[in-house]
């Protein structure tokens, strides 16, 4: 089966995290964390901060690691890695996205979120509300 290496930024602004759907390929109208293909030489960090200026013209600050996902859809095997992120200014622009969402703990199953990006989303939910207690 084909592998194939990803990042994912969650990016993380006023106790919200940002979804955006993909405008491309077989999962268009699905919703997932920004990020991509891991490219040879790349680390992860560069691969992630690569990736956030191409899709959303945005700078980031990476934080922790939220997890690695492994995870298998019908055609490849996926390993995404999962940072949480913040963007260095408020601005972003959606080259590759159809639309973009900030979300709270309680708004994050109201949008079809891809398989793999799923299985974030209850330590999200956790790690949202916290901040907020």
């Amino acid at each position: 089966m084909k592998h194939i290496e990803v990042v994912a930024a969650v990016i993380r602004r006023d106790n919200k995290i940002l979804a955006t759907q993909r405008g491309y390929g077989k999962m268009k109208g699905w919703w997932e964390f920004p990020g991509g293909k891991i490219e040879v030489g790349e680390t992860v960090h560069q691969a992630l901060k690569r990736e956030i200026r191409e899709e959303l013209d945005a700078e980031i600050e990476i934080g922790n690691l939220l997890r690695i996902i492994e995870w298998d859809y019908p055609d490849f095997h996926l390993t995404m890695h999962c940072y949480w992120c913040e963007l260095v200014s408020d601005t972003l622009h959606l080259n590759e996205h159809d639309s973009a969402r900030w979300l709270g703990s309680n708004e994050l199953h109201s949008v079809r979120w891809l398989p793999a990006d799923v299985a974030l989303l209850a330590e999200i939910a956790d790690n949202l509300t916290r901040s907020t207690s």
